[in-house]
C-alpha cells in the first residue's frame, strides 16, 4: 500500500489533500507514525521503504516476485466520491517497484479505481512504461480479464490471473466491461466464476506451466476462512488447474492450506502500509507480516516447500522482524493452521517454515 503518507514520504508526491472523515491532509498519518515509534526521515529514496526486504530479495533470488499492488499510481484529482478511502501514488515513484524488481501486480482490488477512471488509465500506462507485468485491471473486460505471462525461458512459465472478489469492497461499478475500463470483479463464488477462471487460463495455459490464481477477497480484519473460500480454492485446484492461490484483503496474515499439494494463501497481510500509529484493531498486529518464497515442481506445480520471512512495518518502512515477533506469528499460524493440518517452525534464521 505505497498510496498516501508512503506517497508523501517519497520524492515525488501528490496533493496531500484527503477526502476521509477524520483525517484531511496524507501528512498527518507520517505524524502519527512518528509519535508510535520516532522521527521519520523525508524525503525518502525509493530503497528506504523496502528497507531489510531489499536484503532479503538480493539472498534468495526468487525467479518471480509478484505483488497486490493496492493504490492508483495517478497525479488526477478527481476521487471517487462513494468512497471515503482514497489511495494514490505519484507516477514517478514507481520507481520504488523497479528497485525491488517487481516482476508483477495484482491491480484486482478495492484501491485501484480509487481516483477514478482516469486514475486507473494512468496506472496502466505507468505500469506499461516501467515494463512491469499486471493482470486484474484493464481498458475493457477483455484486458482487465486477461492474465500475466512470466516467461522464464528453461525454467518454463508462469500464468497469473488476478481477480477481486465483491466482497472486498469493488463496487460494482468498478466491473470492466466491454465498453468501460475497470477491474476483473467476481460477483461471487459460484460454479459460475470458477468456469470463468477456468476458461480465461485455459486460453492462456500452455503444458508444463505454473499456474497463479492473485484473488483480492474477504474483509480486513479476522482470521476466519468462510467455507465458500474453500470450496472455490479447492474447486481452482481441482478444475482450473491451479497451482498457487495467491489471497489477500485481509491486513494481517491468515491460514495457509496444502491441498493436493498445492498452496493456498488465504490472506497473505500487508507487506506495507501506512497504519502505523492507528489505534483500534491492534490485537491482529498488522504492523507485522511475511515475505512468502514458495518453491515449486516444475512441470506439476505441486509445493515442494514454503519459506516465510517476518518482517514489521516501523518508521514507515520494511524492517526484520525480531525474534519474539516472528514467534507470535508462528503461533498464530499454527493456530489458525490446524482446521488445514499445516504448522510452521522457525529455523535458526528466524525464518518460517510450512509443515503440511
Amino acid at each position: 500500500m505505497t498510496g498516501r503518507a508512503i506517497d508523501q514520504l517519497l520524492p515525488y508526491h501528490n496533493d496531500p489533500v484527503l477526502y476521509e472523515r477524520y483525517i484531511r491532509d496524507a501528512r498527518d498519518y507520517i505524524l502519527l507514525a512518528e509519535k508510535a515509534n520516532g522521527p521519520v526521515p523525508r524525503p525518502v529514496n525509493c530503497e528506504y521503504i523496502w528497507g531489510d526486504a531489499l536484503h532479503v530479495l538480493t539472498a534468495i533470488e526468487p525467479d518471480v516476485r509478484l505483488i497486490n499492488l493496492e493504490t492508483s499510481i495517478t497525479r488526477n484529482d478527481q476521487f471517487w466520491k462513494r468512497k471515503y478511502i482514497h489511495y494514490r501514488m505519484h507516477p514517478e515513484n514507481a520507481e520504488c517497484l523497479a528497485v525491488a524488481k517487481i516482476d508483477f501486480t495484482s491491480l484486482a482490488n478495492n484501491h485501484v479505481l480509487d481516483w477514478h477512471y482516469a486514475g486507473l488509465q494512468e496506472t496502466l500506462r505507468t505500469l506499461e512504461t516501467a515494463e512491469i507485468k499486471f493482470a486484474g485491471a484493464g481498458r475493457d473486460i477483455t484486458t482487465a480479464t486477461r492474465p500475466a505471462i512470466i516467461d522464464l525461458a528453461d525454467e518454463g512459465r508462469v500464468i497469473i490471473s488476478s481477480w477481486a472478489h465483491a466482497d472486498s469492497g469493488v463496487p460494482p461499478d468498478w466491473a470492466a466491461t466491454q465498453h468501460r475500463p475497470g477491474v476483473n470483479r467476481l460477483n461471487d463464488l459460484s460454479s459460475h466464476a470458477v468456469n470463468r477462471i477456468r476458461d480465461t487460463i485455459k486460453t492462456y495455459q500452455q503444458p508444463g506451466d505454473i499456474v497463479v490464481v492473485s484473488i483480492h477477497w474477504g474483509g480486513n480484519w479476522g482470521y476466519d476462512i468462510a467455507a465458500e473460500q474453500t470450496r472455490f480454492a479447492h474447486r481452482l485446484i481441482d478444475e482450473a488447474d491451479v497451482d498457487i492461490i495467491h489471497g489477500h484483503s485481509s491486513h494481517h496474515v491468515k491460514a495457509i492450506e496444502v491441498y493436493k499439494d498445492k498452496l493456498i494463501l488465504y490472506g497473505s497481510g500487508d507487506l506495507l502500509n501506512d497504519y502505523e500509529g492507528i489505534g483500534g484493531h491492534e490485537e491482529y498486529r498488522s504492523d507485522l507480516s511475511l515475505m512468502y518464497f514458495a518453491s515449486v515442481e516444475p512441470g506439476s506445480g505441486k509445493l515442494a516447500g514454503l519459506k516465510m520471512v517476518p518482517t514489521q512495518i516501523r518508521k514507515l518502512r520494511i524492517n526484520s522482524a525480531e525474534h519474539s515477533d516472528a514467534l507470535w506469528l508462528n503461533n498464530i499460524l499454527n493456530r489458525e493452521g490446524r482446521q488445514f493440518g499445516t504448522s510452521t517452525r522457525l529455523n535458526r534464521h528466524n525464518h518460517l517454515i510450512l509443515d503440511w
